[in-house]
């Protein structure tokens, strides 16, 4: 801060505007400490030889880092659905849990313009997170053929047949697969990836469409990338790319066979610092939740102060360093890309052309190209003069974890990807350059570059705990297949080691969140013990008669928020006749589809169905009616129930679900789980031998805290228990 402290460190020239090939105006895309600032926020340094001229510089990159941060999150502020990754959404929309504004075209609006403004403002985030939220929020908006925020419907027939839930969930995990495609340029991860990590129930058709979404994400990203070269070479650069691979000795792999073992040992020490990253970040979401979230202008101030702290923090590390390499001299043997990447280091405080620092080559770039660094710069042997020192990557490793840790949860839009690959880059290279040390010559160990990619997979999976789809995403990135075996090893040690202390970090917020997502396996508790459907049911069974009174109907939709009430018989003591959806009866009163008070006579003192006779009691809304304003239907404010219309009868057989999915009593837990969780169900009817109905079962019932309380009460399924209905 003061003029005689920082009189000395601003001495030297700082650039003079070149940059790594930066083109000296402020602005390209940003700056930051995640590496997703552009080579342009050095150039704010440069020329910057006084102490004046270096606070100056400071405060420029201050204000445009804050000012882009402040702009991120006020998308967010618009619409809160949008920060974050929305990864985890996403997988709970695919889980059959309904949340609101998930994929609405203003949440798309808001998170590719936030993302946009939160890359650019410098923080440890990445957009290829966002790219699946984005992807689902585009195929969810295909699928009903219409959105209200532009007052748009096309009024296809085709696209009504796609109008329902089970459509609409299909086509999210083919948008979640195109948006991995776009990131990554990775077609297959991407399906994976749905499949893995997305999609609850899959199909063979699920399968074809999401490869077809795919093709076409990649076709298009093709056609733009080569729209002015259509008769030459075609241009296949990626909007996220590691950069070409290649062997290093001739026809061999890069790696030694008993290599292996240290690529797994790689894997667990990944695992083990995603462990303690998605702890770390647990801890804070809940202090968070306690104390900013409930309010949005504490969570827009939070975003400043994490900006100010990232860029403070950027722009002391390579203070800190201070020091200046030379540039690699002899590269007549470098390939092309090898010598962009010589190009592209930044020399800060040092002597523009002939030096670079380490530290500032990794924040002042952008993260493609600081990743591209790590993974392609040759190693020179023992005096490293060629590539990043140890030191120089435990100097960047630490601080960019930890700001990462602390910047993921905060109000702006924000992926993982990217930040997990440059960390665990830098981690893979470190581990790389101490081998090397150890070993005092060249060629027992393997290249760092290979050691980077290691390590950037095993940070990912460590945070993430992904395997197939991440293995076959890296390898598509890469374009080499000699690293399959490696990719398997090191992926499978970091998902098993990080299971042993927590669970994936999407999960972890699913959890925090409260959402009763259901997991693949049925819960531990249900597996020690002998629990039936009995146990867990609700009894306080909210049921309709298939020909009620509207009065009954409209007061029981006003005292409760269930979504699905079943229609009993109750002249055969609840017999069950079928399931009435919320939305149906909403829209039935909404439309006044009543029949006249006195149209039955002896129903209300303990009539049955078999009174009722074939013939309707109330005029006939059509099905297409009903389920034109699929998802929005009517609620129950909007009905205007008249005193008159009270005692008419509504008849419900019309449109009953008169085959719901039902469970006996006595059935398994483990057996309702997975019948639950395979059909995406919302509930699921408990009747007993004589097919009346005796309970109810929601997803909060089978979540492991529900259970364990069962469990606990001691319920007895078996007991002969008497059941009322009102």
């Amino acid at each position: 801060g003061d003029g005689a402290a920082t009189d000395d460190l601003f001495q030297a020239d700082l650039g003079d505007g070149s940059n790594g090939g930066g083109d000296g105006e402020f602005g390209d895309a940003g700056g930051g400490a995640d590496g997703s600032s552009s080579s342009s926020s050095s150039s704010t340094f440069a020329g910057s030889s006084s102490v004046g001229g270096g606070f100056a510089a400071y405060l420029t990159f201050l204000l445009y880092q804050t000012v882009f941060a402040a702009i991120a999150s006020m998308f967010v502020y618009l619409e809160p659905v949008s920060g974050g990754s929305g990864i985890p959404e996403i997988k709970c929309f695919l889980n059959g849990i309904d949340l609101p504004r998930v994929v609405r075209v203003k949440t798309l609006i808001c998170k590719v313009v936030g993302v946009t403004f939160s890359v650019a403002a410098g923080l440890p985030v990445g957009k290829e997170g966002p790219m699946v939220h984005s992807g689902a929020v585009v195929a969810a908006g295909i699928s009903q053929g219409r959105t209200n925020f532009w007052g748009v419907d096309t009024s296809f027939s085709k696209f009504s047949d796609f109008r329902n839930d089970r459509e609409k969930r299909d086509f999210v995990a083919c948008g979640a697969a195109a948006g991995v495609a776009s990131a990554f340029g990775a077609p297959i991860g991407g399906i994976l990836f749905s499949l893995e990590e997305g999609a609850s129930y899959w199909s063979t058709k699920l399968t074809w469409r999401a490869f077809f979404c795919a093709m076409i994400t990649l076709g298009t990203l093709f056609t733009a990338k080569n729209f002015d070269s259509w008769w030459g070479q075609a241009n296949m650069d990626k909007l996220f790319s590691f950069g070409e691979f290649n062997s290093l000795t001739g026809d061999n792999a890069n790696f030694s066979i008993w290599e292996l073992s240290l690529f797994i040992m790689i894997g667990c020490l990944g695992g083990l610092i995603g462990a303690v990253f998605n702890a770390a970040n647990e801890h804070l979401t809940i202090w968070r939740m306690r104390n900013v979230n409930y309010s949005k202008g504490r969570r827009f101030l939070e975003v400043i102060c994490v900006s100010i702290l990232v860029t403070t923090v950027s722009f002391v590390m390579p203070l800190v360093w201070n020091r200046c390499t030379e540039l690699p001299s002899d590269m007549a043997d470098w390939s092309n890309q090898e010598k962009k990447l010589v190009e592209a280091l930044v020399p800060f405080q040092c002597e523009a052309g002939k030096e670079y620092n380490e530290v500032a080559s990794l924040i002042f770039t952008d993260a493609d190209t600081a990743i591209k660094q790590l993974f392609h710069f040759r190693e020179a042997g023992q005096d490293d003069s060629s590539t990043f020192s140890s030191a120089a990557l435990f100097l960047f490793f630490l601080p960019y974890i930890a700001l990462a840790t602390i910047t993921y949860g905060i109000a702006v839009p924000s992926g993982l990807f990217v930040p997990s690959l440059l960390a665990g880059a830098a981690f893979g290279r470190l581990f790389g350059h101490l081998l090397h040390k150890l070993d005092h010559t060249s060629g027992t160990f393997a290249d760092s570059g290979t050691y980077a990619l290691m390590g950037a997979a095993a940070v990912l999976g460590g945070m993430a705990r992904m395997t197939i789809s991440l293995t076959v995403i890296l390898l598509e990135a890469t374009g080499d297949m000699q690293y399959v075996l490696p990719l398997m090893f090191t992926l499978m040690a970091a998902r098993f080691t990080g299971n042993v202390f927590n669970e994936g970090l999407y999960d972890i917020h699913i959890k925090l969140k409260s959402i009763p997502f259901l997991e693949p396996e049925v819960p531990t508790i249900a597996e020690k013990h002998e629990i039936v459907a009995g146990q867990v049911m609700s009894t306080d069974v909210k049921c309709l008669r298939p020909v009620e009174r509207a009065g009954v109907v409209y007061d029981l939709l006003r005292n409760c928020s269930h979504g699905t009430f079943p229609i009993v018989d109750t002249a055969s003591s609840g017999t069950l006749y079928g399931t009435a959806a919320r939305s149906m009866l909403c829209t039935l009163l909404q439309r006044r589809a009543f029949g006249p008070p006195d149209a039955l006579s002896d129903y209300d003192e303990g009539g049955g169905c078999d009174s009722l006779g074939p013939r309707r009691l109330s005029p006939l809304v059509q099905w297409d009616t009903i389920e034109r304003v699929y998802p929005r239907y009517p609620t129950i404010d909007d009905v205007d129930m008249r005193a008159g219309d009270r005692n008419c009868w509504l008849d419900l057989r019309p449109y009953a679900n008169t085959a719901p999915y039902t469970v006996n009593e006595t059935a398994s837990i483990q057996r309702t789980y997975r019948l639950f969780r395979t059909l995406g169900l919302r509930f699921l009817c408990v009747v007993n031998h004589h097919n009346q109905v005796v309970g109810i079962i929601t997803r909060k019932d089978l979540l492991p805290e529900s259970l364990s309380d069962s469990l606990m009460r001691g319920r007895n399924a078996h007991m002969n228990t008497t059941y009322g209905f009102d």
